[in-house]
């Protein structure tokens, strides 16, 4: 039987993120064959993948982060199926090796970001095989990005919400892109203005403003008139621009990102929230 070194299990741990007795475990049951070994613990992760293959992996975290220019951000959202592996640090780290995976390669979308290379194998690879170290179901299950002449990020505490906002400028205090990224994942905006705001939005907005307003007792004729003036609080609610800013709401959003600069606005943002 192979000797098996701590240099060579730590050399395993690093390709696989296995735990080190796992790694040792499959380093002895491959004799000591470096490749063998990695086999092991692959074949480990599918068959507790086709094991656990009808089991809901709603838990997880949902990172957020730019690239060191500033004009691209990316979020992802690695699932499991317990609270308690997502607060595992190795789990958390794989989910970071992932993000910064795609910060670096920039993918078009979720299935070229799974095959992109990873220690020896593929992202979704990776994630299979971690299921086999975890023993739950594991997903990388969203990808998505913002690409601006400046991106921020924000994470709150816990990894279960994530936002990524783009703005028209760069350059300016960075406390500025915080507050605004702050806002987005604390009042969750539908669209960045009300243009932006989806036709089928606007129409079931207007419609649940008339039914309201005919329970009132509203006469008939009065309907549109009123539900067009909910529609108008809508937009000041749910569209990021004219929204009240959290930081002071004598002004909205829109207002404060002028009072900064006449030239700055939002392009964009992204959110999303586990169980939160």
């Amino acid at each position: 039987m192979a000797v098996i070194t701590a240099a060579d299990v730590a050399k395993l741990r690093r390709v696989t993120l296995a735990g080190m007795m796992d790694c040792k475990k499959a380093l002895e049951e491959a004799d000591g064959n470096f490749d063998k070994a990695i086999e092991i613990i692959r074949k480990k992760g599918q068959a507790v993948a086709n094991k656990r293959a009808d089991r809901e992996a709603t838990e997880g975290v949902v990172l957020s982060k730019v690239t060191a220019d500033g004009k691209l951000g990316i979020m992802i959202v690695l699932n499991s199926e317990t609270d308690f592996v997502a607060k595992n640090t190795e789990f958390v780290n794989l989910a970071t090796k992932i993000l910064d995976i795609a910060l670096k390669n920039n993918p078009a979308d979720l299935e070229t970001l799974k095959a992109l290379p990873m220690d020896g194998g593929k992202v979704g690879e990776k994630v299979v095989e971690y299921m086999g170290i975890i023993g739950e179901k594991l997903e990388l299950s969203y990808f998505d990005k913002i690409e601006a002449a400046h991106v921020q990020a924000y994470i709150h505490p816990g990894n279960k919400l994530a936002a990524l906002v783009g703005f028209t400028k760069a350059g300016l205090d960075t406390q500025v892109y915080k507050d605004v990224a702050m806002q987005v994942a604390a009042m969750n905006p539908v669209s960045v203005d009300k243009d932006d705001v989806p036709p089928t939005v606007i129409a079931q907005e207007l419609e649940i403003g008339k039914e309201q307003a005919r329970r009132d007792g509203k006469p008939e004729e009065m309907l549109e008139k009123i539900a067009q003036g909910k529609l108008g609080k809508f937009f000041k609610e749910s569209t990021l621009l004219n929204q009240e800013f959290i930081k002071d709401n004598k002004m909205s959003v829109g207002q404060y990102l002028k009072s900064v600069n006449k030239e700055l606005s939002v392009t964009g943002f992204r959110r999303f929230t586990l169980n939160v």
